[in-house]
């Protein structure tokens, strides 16, 4: 089952208790102060992990605990520190405290092995041996350990993906995904076949491939969270190009391309910056005779309405998915080119500071 979204109660561990000692030996009459520092308490991390794709096992496990450092003890002894907890959560976790009605973003994890802090454990107290003095040689306290935290986590899990699936519910995105990766997601000729999103891996050539995501239909209204739109389109905020996917056979294409342009900048403005494909699908539904002035009509639309170019594909047939394959994958490269070009601009700008 894949769940995107938990929220989790976590604590970290309390800090042990300094302790109060004092030497008792033979032939010592009154030994100096021996009690050791308690240990600290257990602190608690996430971390990204590939082999987590879902956040399904939060939705069980609502509540997480370090455990506490050990007392001090006698003779100068150190309580022990406990283990930090470590909880795997997949790549593109977000984490928030919604700890008494605040929503603080703490974080996100993208790259296997990221981790990140979560909840500190309490230090370990000291022991009475710490406060002896030329005035005080005789201290009879110690300090407890430090506080345990307690927080209420929110976990948002956004899909890494480098192509994006964007069309309304029976566009052919899942039958395209199907033809394209080895991907077999749920597909049948109705509305919101596609209920969670699903990740392909496109092979172009023996070395070269891409993630795409089916993202389930998006509909008018979905940035205001109809359809459980504000659910599916955080899916597309990570992904480097989208490609919109619009049905031939729809009364208006340029009205469906529209809808679901505005619905993307609307729940995100960046969104509009991203590259993107517009292909028609369902080539394979249009008569033989009729296809190409049909194909070239909706072409001029987009072209004078737009001034986008758009392509035509058929997930039946095959007519045009070795081209789109290879459009897509230059298009993501040409991003992460851009991107690795910003990057390194932003570094030198810092050093001539």
């Amino acid at each position: 089952m894949f769940i995107d979204y938990a929220r989790i109660r976590v604590t970290s561990g309390k800090g042990g208790d300094g302790a109060v000692g004092f030497r008792r030996e033979k032939f010592v009459a009154k030994g100096g102060p021996d009690g050791g520092d308690g240990g600290k308490g257990g602190s608690v991390f996430m971390i990204a992990d590939n082999n987590y794709n879902t956040l399904l096992k939060f939705r069980f496990e609502k509540f997480h605990r370090a455990d506490p450092g050990q007392k001090g003890s006698g003779n100068n002894r150190t309580g022990a520190s406990a283990e930090d907890l470590y909880m795997p959560v997949p790549p593109g976790t977000e984490i928030f405290d919604i700890t008494e009605g605040k929503h603080e973003k703490l974080g996100e994890l993208t790259e296997n092995g990221e981790t990140l802090l979560i909840a500190q454990g309490g230090n370990g107290g000291r022991g009475n041996a710490r406060f002896a003095s030329a005035t005080q040689k005789a201290p009879r306290y110690a300090k407890p350990g430090g506080d345990a935290i307690e927080l209420d986590i929110e976990l948002v899990l956004k899909l890494m993906a480098d192509v994006g699936l964007v069309g309304f519910p029976n566009a052919g995105k899942s039958t395209l995904l199907s033809k394209l990766s080895s991907a077999r997601p749920k597909i049948a000729n109705y509305e919101f076949t596609t209920l969670v999103p699903s990740l392909g891996v496109v092979q172009v050539s023996e070395y070269d491939n891409f993630v795409m995501a089916d993202i389930p239909g998006i509909i008018e209204g979905a940035s205001d969270g109809k359809g459980l739109g504000t659910q599916f389109l955080r899916h597309i905020q990570r992904t480097r190009v989208l490609l919109f996917l619009i049905d031939i056979d729809s009364p208006s294409p340029l009205e469906d391309y529209q809808v679901l342009h505005n619905e993307l900048i609307s729940y995100d403005p960046e969104m509009d910056m991203k590259p993107h494909i517009i292909a028609l699908s369902k080539l394979d539904t249009i008569a033989e005779g009729d296809k190409v002035d049909m194909v070239e009509l909706i072409k001029h639309e987009f072209k004078e309405e737009f001034q986008e170019s758009i392509m035509s594909i058929s997930s039946v047939t095959g007519e045009n998915l070795g081209k789109l394959k290879r459009i897509l994958y230059d298009k993501v490269q040409a991003f992460d080119r851009i991107k690795e070009i910003a990057e390194i601009a932003e570094i030198a700008k810092i050093e001539d500071i």
